[in-house]
């Protein structure tokens, strides 16, 4: 049985954690959504999915439905990564709307409704509003997915988003940080593999200097 780490949530956005779901953490690539199994894996990861909806899902899908939907999802996810590594680095300008017809047309299929619920707080009971999403077959997997990636296109400054520094590092992230000064994908990764080649190369001058 294949075991694999956990997904990679370091972008600070889950748009950028969903192209990161194919990545090189130390020397193999992996990719999290290599089957049907792997995206109901990292959608349960990424929590987009209800894990009830999950289960429902994958009881009721016909062999080999699943993964043509994570084939759809890895299809997705690199015409995104195109236009992000386009427009990474600088202000995104309104003309890209022209760009974004994919995924205007994925989202527009979303199913979703409000609903009064009772939600259970310490001091009691009290009625509120929730949007519920209806999950009819395995397709609809893909809705919160386009839904992350709109509010990312929406919300998000495409100047603020970079390309990890770490050699061979595949990447992306938003850099929130005060200065936006955030150079690696992770700290205790990246990071510190510069650290010790850096280390190394100021030992080696010295030796030979």
């Amino acid at each position: 049985m294949e075991l694999r780490p956990p997904a990679i949530f370091i972008a600070d956005s889950l748009g950028l954690d969903f192209l990161n779901s194919v990545a090189t953490p130390i020397d193999t690539s992996i990719d999290w959504l290599d089957s049907g199994g792997g995206l109901v894996k990292w959608l349960a990861q990424a929590g987009l999915v209800p894990t009830d909806a999950l289960d429902a899902l994958e009881a009721r899908a016909m062999p080999g439905e699943l993964d043509k939907v994570a084939d759809q999802a890895r299809a997705l996810r690199e015409w995104f990564r195109g236009f992000v590594r386009k427009h990474m680095g600088r202000p995104l300008p309104a003309k890209a709307l022209q760009e974004l017809g994919p995924l205007n047309k994925l989202i527009e299929r979303d199913e979703r409704f409000s609903q009064i619920s009772r939600h259970h707080q310490r001091d009691g009971d009290r009625l509120e509003l929730q949007t519920i999403r209806r999950w009819r077959s395995p397709e609809s997997l893909l809705l919160p997915i386009g839904e992350a990636l709109a509010k990312f296109v929406c919300d998000e400054n495409f100047a603020d988003v970079k390309a990890c520094e770490g050699r061979g590092c595949t990447l992306i992230f938003a850099d929130h940080t005060h200065r936006r000064a955030r150079r690696w994908c992770s700290m205790a990764i990246c990071g510190n593999r510069a650290k010790q080649a850096a280390h190394r190369m100021r030992l080696k001058n010295i030796a030979e200097g």
